[in-house]
C-alpha cells in the first residue's frame, strides 16, 4: 500500500512537496504554529514546506493564493470532514438508538437494566479496542487498522439489526464497538500528527462542532425511523452510514504518520509506552479529569430516554428534540471556546472552569430530582442537562489537546489510553444509573455528581495548574 503520491485511491491527491500526508513532525519548528491556512486546515507550513520562523523562505508577495496553497486548503477541509465524520462514529451508534430503547425492552421481553447493557457493551468495546487499535496505528501507520475496523464495523452492526434476542444484541453490541474504536482513536492521532499546542486545541473543537451535528440529528433521524419501522431499522441505518464512510476514509483519506516516525516493537513495547505515558502525573491527570467528565455525560446519555420518556412522559420525537437541543449548547461552547477562549485564555482555566459548571449543575439537578424543590416538572431538569452538556464543550476538547500536547512521540498510544479511560468510566456509569429502576432520576444525578467532583479532584491534584511546568518531550 503506497504511503504517499497523487492521486493515488484513498490518499488526497498531493499537488505540492509536503501535503497533509507528508506533514513535518508537529512541534519541530517554527511552521508548527502558525495558524492554519482555512477553517480546519493543516498549518500553512506543515501543509505548502512555508514558515515564518527563522530560516524560513519568504512568502511570494503575491496577493492571491498560490496553487499549492489553495490545494493545501482544500486537502485540509477533505482531512477535517473525514476526521469529523470519523469522530461522528460513535455518537451516531449510541444516540440513534436511544430513542428505541424503550421499544427495544418490549420487543425482546428484557427489563430496562438488560437493554443498558447494550449500551455498556457498545461502550466497553470502544474502549477496549481503542488499546490495541492505538498501538497498531503507531507501528503500522493510521490508514491500514483504520479501514480494517470499519469493515468489521460494518459487519457486526448488520448482526445487530438480526438478534433475536439480547444476549445477541449485546455480544454484537460489543464487537462494534471494537471495530468502532478504530475511528476514534485513529482520528485524535491523525490530529496530533498534523497540529501541535493552540492549533490542536482549535482543531479539536472543529471536530467538535462537525461531530455534535451526529447528537443533534442522530435522535431525530431515529425517532423519525421508528415512525417507519421498528428498533432493527436504526441498525439498518447505521449499516449504511458504516459503508459510506468507509468508502470516504478509503477514497480520500491519506497517511499521516510516515515510516519513519513509526515503532517497530510488539505489544512489549505498546505496553511500556502506555506504561511511561501512565506515570506521566500531568498526562494522567488530564486524562482522569477528561474520562470522568466523559462518563458524567454518558450518564446524561444512558439514562435520559427514560427519565424523559418514562418519568416525565415524554414522546420519543420529544425526547429527541430535547437531545439535539442539548447537543447544540455543547456544540456552540466548543466553537466559542476554539475560536474565542484559545490563545486568549489559559487553557487550564477554561478546562478548570467546564468542570465546575458540570459539577454544580449535577448538585442542581440531585437537588431537583430528589424533590427538595417539590414537583419541578420537566421544563427545569431539561434546563439543567443542557447546563451540563454545554459545559462539555469546554472540557472535553482541553483535556484531549492538553493531554496530546505532552506526547508528541506516541499520538496512537496516548489517544488509546484517553479514549479508554473515558469509554472505560461511562461503560460503569451507565448500569448505575438505573440501578433504583425506571421510577426516579436521582441515581443519574448522583453518578454526574460523583463524577464532577471527581474529575475536579484529578484535575487540581495531579496537573496542579498554577505550577508551572516543563513539557515532556519523550
Amino acid at each position: 500500500m503506497p504511503e504517499s503520491g497523487a492521486s493515488t485511491p484513498g490518499h488526497i491527491p498531493n499537488d505540492h512537496p509536503t501535503g497533509p500526508a507528508g506533514a513535518a513532525p508537529p512541534g519541530t519548528g517554527p511552521a508548527a504554529h502558525t495558524a492554519p491556512a482555512g477553517p480546519g486546515a493543516p498549518t500553512a507550513a506543515a501543509a505548502t514546506g512555508t514558515g515564518t520562523g527563522p530560516g524560513a523562505p519568504t512568502a511570494a508577495p503575491d496577493t492571491a493564493p498560490a496553487p499549492a496553497t489553495v490545494a493545501a486548503r482544500r486537502a485540509g477541509l477533505l482531512v477535517t470532514l473525514v476526521l469529523g465524520g470519523l469522530t461522528a462514529l460513535p455518537p451516531l451508534s449510541m444516540d440513534m438508538y436511544l430513542p428505541a430503547l424503550p421499544e427495544v425492552t418490549q420487543a425482546l421481553h428484557a427489563p430496562a437494566a438488560t437493554i443498558q447493557l447494550t449500551l455498556t457493551a457498545c461502550l466497553a468495546g470502544m474502549a477496549l479496542g481503542q488499546l490495541v487499535v492505538g498501538p497498531m496505528s503507531d507501528k503500522w501507520g493510521r490508514r491500514r487498522p483504520l479501514l480494517a475496523g470499519m469493515l468489521v464495523y460494518i459487519a457486526a452492526t448488520a448482526v445487530c439489526a438480526l438478534a433475536p434476542g439480547p444476549e445477541m444484541l449485546i455480544a454484537f453490541r460489543l464487537l462494534q464497538g471494537l471495530a468502532g474504536a478504530a475511528g476514534i482513536v485513529i482520528a485524535r492521532a491523525v490530529v496530533r500528527d498534523l497540529y501541535d499546542g493552540v492549533e490542536m486545541a482549535r482543531f479539536f473543537s472543529t471536530l467538535m462542532l462537525i461531530s455534535g451535528v451526529a447528537p443533534i440529528v442522530a435522535p431525530l433521524i431515529g425517532g423519525q425511523i421508528l415512525r417507519v419501522t421498528d428498533w432493527r431499522g436504526v441498525f439498518y441505518a447505521l449499516t449504511l452510514v458504516g459503508v459510506l464512510l468507509t468508502f470516504v476514509v478509503w477514497k480520500w483519506l491519506g497517511e499521516t504518520l510516515p515510516p519513519a516516525r513509526r515503532h517497530g516493537g510488539g505489544v512489549g513495547e505498546a505496553l511500556r509506552t502506555m506504561r511511561g505515558l501512565l506515570a506521566d502525573r500531568v498526562f494522567s491527570g488530564y486524562m482522569l479529569a477528561g474520562g470522568l467528565a466523559f462518563a458524567a455525560l454518558f450518564a446524561y446519555i444512558s439514562a435520559s430516554p427514560f427519565v424523559v420518556q418514562e418519568i416525565y412522559g415524554a414522546s420519543p420525537q420529544t425526547f429527541s428534540l430535547l437531545f439535539g437541543v442539548n447537543s447544540v449548547g455543547l456544540v456552540a461552547v466548543g466553537q466559542i471556546n476554539g475560536k474565542l477562549l484559545v490563545g486568549r485564555v489559559s487553557m487550564d482555566k477554561v478546562l478548570g472552569t467546564g468542570l465546575a459548571v458540570i459539577t454544580l449543575a449535577a448538585g442542581a439537578l440531585l437537588l431537583m430530582t430528589a424533590g427538595v424543590f417539590g414537583d419541578v416538572g420537566l421544563v427545569p431538569v431539561a434546563a439543567g442537562l443542557f447546563v451540563l452538556m454545554s459545559a462539555m464543550g469546554l472540557a472535553l476538547p482541553n483535556t484531549n489537546a492538553q493531554a496530546l500536547m505532552r506526547t508528541p512521540h506516541a499520538a496512537g498510544s496516548a489517544s488509546a489510553l484517553l479514549g479508554t479511560s473515558s469509554f472505560l468510566v461511562g461503560a460503569i456509569a451507565s448500569p448505575l444509573v438505573g440501578i433504583a429502576g425506571e421510577a426516579t432520576a436521582v441515581p443519574m444525578a448522583v453518578v454526574q455528581l460523583v463524577c464532577g467532583l471527581a474529575a475536579v479532584g484529578s484535575f487540581l491534584g495531579l496537573c496542579r495548574p498554577w505550577r508551572p511546568r516543563q513539557p515532556r518531550t519523550a
